[in-house]
């Protein structure tokens, strides 16, 4: 019997590329990639390469690994969907399933959660800690009224003013363009009572604004500064915390509710773990932060003596005007409440 060897050239060269093509293919536990039952689409402005997209991404793929891959996150960082607000608006339509927002960018749809972000409120990292749990059941309540899931709450870290020229007196704020963000009436109200008039401007253009100079004094995190290049202009740190920045991690509760119990459970499970890891990854980066900004030129400066007592002099005066408007009696008073009884225990405690 004779075999016909016409055809064969071409079906060794089919073959040949198929099994490039099987070699190329992501490496799975089967010889097909599963599809992902749920997805969830996220965007943040936090940088890509930062401590903050790097702890989600180890998030996902955790989830994504203990669900078989039927979990998947697809993050958009950088600001490349917007900022807060656009971000939201597209959870709205469903475009996103999710974000990771600033305190001022969601504060417009849950006004309590700026509560922490009362300026020279905390002292301490400890009682940040202790404030913050007591409030996170009372977060995720408000947030599920508005639809939305709360995941976990992220941290920038204590903030502090950044400025063009040195600012160590009253005086010296009182000359400068100060910024504040878009939507924050806190900020905002608190350097009204100092005599000054804000800037609002959104995040993403705070840099271009100090490079113009239509601001010359911002806040940020140390850490903050040198992910968004900040520090590259406002050169001169004034070394006291002006106030205590954070965010939500939050996902829509229409997609989250259509996820079995278990994969529910599994997400919460995995953010409690990277998000407490989170916490002690941007603190310590904050911390690491001091000295490089220092070794790149940037100089701290030391504030006048009895400056902080008149600051906090006039926080009290904006919380009693805010109290009622851009955060609830309630929110407040649980803050007051885990405040007093941390101070109570810690004679040295800030005021």
């Amino acid at each position: 019997m004779t075999t016909n060897n016409s055809g064969w050239p071409g079906f060794r060269l089919l073959a040949l590329s198929l099994f490039i093509a099987l070699l190329a293919a992501p490496c799975t536990s089967g010889w097909a990639q599963p599809a992902a039952k749920y997805i969830f689409k996220v965007a943040t402005l936090a940088p890509d390469g930062s401590v903050w997209v790097k702890q989600f991404q180890d998030f996902a793929k955790e989830v994504s690994d203990k669900s078989g891959d039927e979990i998947q996150f697809k993050l958009y960082p950088g600001g490349i969907m917007g900022d807060d607000q656009a971000m939201y608006r597209k959870m709205r339509v469903g475009q996103l399933n999710g974000g990771g927002f600033t305190m001022t960018g969601i504060a417009d749809v849950v006004p309590d959660f700026r509560v922490l972000a009362i300026p020279f409120l905390f002292g301490s990292y400890d009682e940040v800690d202790t404030v913050r749990n007591s409030l996170i059941p009372y977060f995720k309540n408000k947030f599920k009224e508005q639809g939305l899931e709360f995941i976990a709450m992220t941290e920038v870290g204590f903030i502090y003013t950044m400025s063009t020229q040195p600012v160590a007196s009253m005086a010296d704020l009182k000359k400068g363009k100060s910024w504040a963000p878009s939507g924050d009436p806190i900020t905002g109200t608190f350097l009204a009572k100092l005599g000054i008039t804000p800037i609002p401007l959104s995040i993403p253009d705070v840099l271009s604004s100090l490079q113009t100079g239509l601001v010359d004094t911002v806040f940020n995190s140390l850490y903050g500064s040198i992910v968004l290049q900040w520090y590259t202009k406002a050169r001169y740190i004034t070394d006291i915390p002006f106030g205590y920045a954070y965010g939500a991690f939050l996902l829509d509760r229409k997609t989250f509710a259509k996820l079995p119990e278990n994969y529910a459970a599994l997400i919460h499970s995995a953010a409690d773990r990277h998000f407490s890891t989170l916490l002690a990854d941007t603190r310590k980066s904050n911390e690491e932060s001091r000295q490089v900004l220092e070794q790149n030129g940037v100089t701290f400066v030391a504030a006048d003596p009895g400056i902080v007592d008149e600051l906090r002099e006039e926080r009290e005066k904006t919380v009693e005007q805010l109290r009622g408007s851009a955060f609830s009696p309630e929110a407040y008073n649980i803050a007051a409440k885990a405040l007093e009884d941390y101070r109570k225990t810690q004679p040295d405690a800030s005021r």
